[in-house]
């Protein structure tokens, strides 16, 4: 379908005005995603264009359309046309972003469009999983631990085989040396969701099985890898 189809019913989407809200408000919105058959839609108001929601929404069966009401001011609407299994988790999204709108509305319209950019555009070269794990070992240089965990559970969500894992932890201690691998890897949140994929594969346990494990102990309930 296309918004032409059914943008006569957009006056009877629920409206959910986000703007100003800190942290991960998705929870909530997923919530409510969720539980609307096909046939209806949400209104979304946010401060800048919310491009973080779209694949996501996408996988539990919502078309959407946007449109700009002012500098700082987006209707995004979503209209379910089927009812999808979720596969997609907002967790793994950059929820800190929403966060910018708090310090500068235009500053939030760049910062998320600067991550579409970096992680979405058909022009980047290198593979997903592949800038997964820079943006893993970069973290790791810089001290963000948590960042390094989200992206090493969406890499191997993603497919990424748990064998690159075993050559980017050999190279993290010959970089970041023993002492520091010892002392602040090894104890990590990143290390542990390391070892739980390591260890689950020597039990025999299928990828679906690890992934569920992942987002459940190394999501957004864990306050170790959650940002907002």
């Amino acid at each position: 379908m296309s918004y032409t189809e059914w943008k006569d019913k957009t006056e009877g989407f629920r409206t959910i005005d986000v703007r100003g809200i800190q942290g991960n408000f998705f929870q909530g919105l997923k919530k409510q995603a969720i539980e609307l058959p096909a046939g209806e839609g949400l209104e979304i108001i946010q401060s800048f264009d919310p491009i973080p929601l779209y694949e996501v929404m996408e996988g539990l069966g919502y078309e959407h359309y946007t449109k700009q009401a002012g500098d700082s001011e987006y209707h995004a609407y979503f209209y379910r046309t089927e009812v999808k299994q979720e596969e997609k988790d907002i967790p793994m999204r950059p929820a800190a972003l929403t966060n910018m709108p708090l310090i500068d509305e235009k500053l939030g319209n760049i910062a998320v469009n600067f991550w579409d950019l970096t992680w979405n555009d058909d022009n980047r070269y290198l593979p997903y999983e592949t800038r997964l794990l820079l943006s893993l070992t970069n973290a790791v240089g810089a001290g963000r631990m948590r960042q390094a965990t989200r992206e090493l559970v969406k890499a191997y969500i993603h497919g990424l085989d748990s064998a690159a894992l075993d050559d980017v932890f050999e190279l993290l201690a010959w970089n970041q040396g023993i002492g520091y691998f010892s002392s602040e890897i090894g104890p990590s949140t990143l290390f542990a969701a390391y070892k739980t994929i390591k260890n689950m594969e020597k039990l025999g346990k299928g990828r679906d099985e690890i992934c569920g494990i992942l987002k459940e102990k190394f999501g957004e309930k864990n306050p170790d890898v959650r940002v907002g």
